[in-house]
C-alpha cells in the first residue's frame, strides 16, 4: 500500500494490484476443455475505441440508456442520497456516467475512482478533478474485484458513502461471483453506505441479438481484436480470418454469450504449445448476465445489501438499483 502524491488531485492511493499475464490467461484459457479467454483482455487501446464506438451504436442501448435515466430520477436520488455524499466509483471507464451523476446530486463532496490500470485511472480523476473544483477527488489504484479498505485519513469519507457501479458490468460476473463481489462492496462502503448500480435487463431475445450484432460491425471487430492482440502480442502463429464473430442470447443461462467461432479445422501455436480447433469450435470471450428485478434484489438480499428503491426506462431496457448497506 503507498500513498502518492498526484499533481492535480487530492489523494492517491496505489494498493499495487497484480496484473494478470496475458500469455499465461490466453494459454490457461485455450487448454481448456472448452477454449476461453477473460474478458478484461479486450481492453488495449484499439479495443477501447471499439468499445466506445460500440455505445454509439443504435442497436447498443445501454449506455444512452443509462445516461438519460440518471437524469430523469434525478430528484428521487437527490433526496435518496441527500448533500455531502463521498462518491467511490467502481471501474472508471468513460466518464460520462459520473459526469451525469454528478451533475444530478445536491453538493456531493467527494469523488473516488477505483480502477487497476494506473495511468487511465490518473487520467480520469485530473479530468474530473479540474471539471468539479469544489469536489474533493482521489483515485484509488486496486482490482475492484479484490477485497478493498479504504480507511487511511486523507481516503474517502467514513460518512455518507456511495458506491457507484454503471454499465451492467456486474453483469460479466457469474451470478455467484457478482455476490461475492457485492460482499465486498458492501464491505467497503461500510455502515449505512449506499450503493447505485445499473443493471441490464431480461427482454426479447432479438432486442439482446441486436445489441451484440450492430449492423456496423464494431462488436464483431471488438471480439476479434482479441485475437489480433494475442497473434501480435504473443507472436501466435494463426490467420485471425478463420475465425467469426458469435453473439447470442442463452436464454436458460440468462446471459449474453460472445464466441469467436473457428470457421475451419486449425491450429493456434503459441510459444511451441498448439492448441486445435474443430470446425465450429469456438472461444468464449464474454458472458453478460441478464436479470429481472426481482432476480437482481434477491441478489442484493444475499450480498449485505438491502433494496432502497430500482427505476426503469420508459420500455425496461435498464434499470437502476440503489440499495444501503444492512
Amino acid at each position: 500500500m503507498l500513498e502518492q502524491n498526484i499533481e492535480g488531485i487530492d489523494f492517491f492511493l496505489d494498493l499495487q494490484p497484480k496484473l494478470e499475464n496475458f500469455k499465461d490467461a490466453v494459454i490457461q484459457g485455450l487448454g481448456h476443455d472448452r477454449k476461453y479467454v477473460p474478458p478484461k483482455f479486450f481492453y488495449d487501446t484499439e479495443g477501447s475505441e471499439l468499445f466506445d464506438q460500440i455505445c454509439e451504436t443504435q442497436e447498443y442501448y445501454v449506455t444512452r440508456t443509462e445516461i438519460a435515466l440518471i437524469s430523469a430520477i434525478g430528484s428521487d436520488l437527490q433526496s435518496l442520497i441527500g448533500l455531502n455524499s463521498s462518491i467511490i466509483e467502481y471501474g472508471c471507464g468513460s466518464s460520462l456516467k459520473i459526469r451525469a451523476l454528478l451533475s444530478t446530486l445536491i453538493s456531493p463532496s467527494e469523488y473516488f475512482a477505483i480502477d487497476i490500470s494506473k495511468s487511465h485511472l490518473i487520467k480520469t480523476v485530473r479530468e474530473i478533478a479540474k471539471d468539479y473544483p469544489s469536489l474533493r477527488v482521489g483515485g484509488v489504484c486496486a482490482d475492484f474485484s479484490e477485497k478493498i479498505v479504504l480507511d487511511q485519513p486523507k481516503g474517502p469519507s467514513l460518512i455518507n458513502r456511495l458506491g457507484f457501479f454503471p454499465g451492467s458490468t456486474i453483469g460479466n460476473q457469474t451470478p455467484d461471483l457478482a455476490r461475492i463481489l457485492l460482499e465486498r462492496m458492501s464491505a467497503t462502503l461500510g455502515s449505512n453506505g449506499q450503493l447505485l448500480i445499473g443493471v441490464d435487463t431480461k427482454k426479447d431475445a432479438d432486442l439482446l441479438n441486436q445489441a451484440y450484432n450492430d449492423k456496423l460491425g464494431y462488436t464483431a471487430k471488438f471480439n476479434l481484436n482479441l485475437l489480433t492482440r494475442i497473434k501480435r502480442e504473443l507472436q501466435a502463429d494463426f490467420d485471425v480470418t478463420n475465425f467469426e464473430h458469435r453473439a447470442f442470447y442463452n436464454e436458460n443461462e440468462g446471459r449474453i454469450e460472445m464466441h469467436l467461432n473457428s470457421k475451419e479445422a486449425q491450429d493456434i501455436v503459441i510459444d511451441d504449445v498448439k492448441f486445435s480447433f474443430k470446425k465450429g469450435e469456438s472461444i468464449h470471450t464474454e458472458s453478460s448476465y441478464k436479470y429481472t428485478e426481482g432476480e437482481f434484489s434477491n441478489l442484493l438480499s444475499q450480498s449485505g445489501f438491502s433494496l432502497v428503491k430500482s427505476w426503469s426506462d420508459p420500455a425496461e431496457l435498464f434499470r437502476i438499483y440503489l440499495a444501503k448497506v444492512k
